[in-house]
């Protein structure tokens, strides 16, 4: 029989601050770059989507150079454990898509413990009903929105990708979403009650873990798919969910499962960002925005 793995073995998989050392530079960069961000680019900002404490979203309208035509639409999706981080944290990333012709919203949702996950869920589903109801206001196309989230935002993402739409309004399309991206997401939430610094917010217990985790969802309708990254430099554990999906869904739904050279849990977003990363090109492609180099 396989020992039973301790607790302090989770915590050391999935405590992503302390497996990177300079995490909390990473997030001070990012947070000084965002607010550069959120300065010049183009959009509304914390507009309300929803009646709860976080529920608003940022709107970053695409370069003024693609102007002509209705622009995709990515709905960026925050990690942070479902307890913590904001929006403006990533802004950073929309400008990397704006200037490529992307219409890019970035949604708050309420925090665990005041939230619970499943509410957190079902607020995602209110931001992303309007993006589609919004978008052609601010240039974007509502038949080509594409869920993209990190971590907990990753899950969230996968998650979204399974929704009925016509369970959310009966105005939306059944089939919303386009595609969709998690990069270095958790789609199996069962190892983390087992986490000793997240189960207090996160008060997961058997039944929320089978509801809640996408590997235990049918996968997402054709044509629709899902690209899953992760950090090569990520814990086993992270490397091993982004696996889990590909395996419960196929490679059908999930054409992309890789590792990202030299990436750790927070270098990711910078390899999103990058114009030359490759999880940039996934996204590209997943957007249809003009070029890409055929990685899916």
């Amino acid at each position: 029989m396989t020992p039973r793995k301790p607790v302090s073995w989770f915590d050391a998989e999935y405590d992503n601050r302390a497996r990177v050392p300079d995490s909390a530079g990473i997030l001070a960069r990012w947070a000084q770059a965002s607010a550069l961000v959120r300065q010049r680019l183009h959009g509304p900002l914390d507009v309300r989507y929803g009646p709860g404490p976080k529920q608003t979203l940022d709107v970053y309208r695409p370069d003024p150079a693609f102007a002509g035509g209705f622009a995709p639409v990515m709905v960026f999706i925050h990690g942070g454990y479902w307890r913590s981080l904001d929006k403006a944290d990533y802004a950073f990333l929309a400008a990397s898509f704006t200037d490529e012709g992307a219409l890019v919203v970035m949604p708050n949702y309420d925090l665990c413990p005041d939230a619970s996950i499943e509410r957190i869920a079902m607020q995602l589903t209110e931001a992303v009903a309007w993006a589609w109801r919004h978008a052609a206001a601010h240039g974007g196309d509502p038949s080509r929105i594409v869920l993209v989230g990190h971590s907990a935002g990753g899950h969230l993402a996968a998650m979204l990708s399974c929704c009925d739409w016509k369970r959310v309004g009966r105005d939306l399309p059944r089939r919303l979403v386009k595609s969709a991206m998690s990069v270095s997401g958790v789609h199996d939430l069962a190892p983390l009650r087992r986490v000793s610094f997240l189960q207090a917010d996160l008060r997961l217990d058997a039944a929320s873990v089978r509801r809640l985790s996408p590997v235990h969802f049918p996968a997402p309708p054709a044509p629709q798919t899902l690209a899953a990254g992760v950090g090569a430099e990520e814990s086993e554990e992270f490397r091993r969910q982004a696996r889990l999906l590909r395996q419960a869904w196929g490679a059908r739904a999930v054409p992309v499962c890789e590792e990202l050279p030299g990436c750790n849990h927070f270098t990711v977003m910078h390899d999103l960002a990058d114009p030359q990363g490759r999880s940039h090109h996934w996204a590209r492609q997943l957007l249809g925005l003009r070029w890409y180099s055929g990685l899916l």
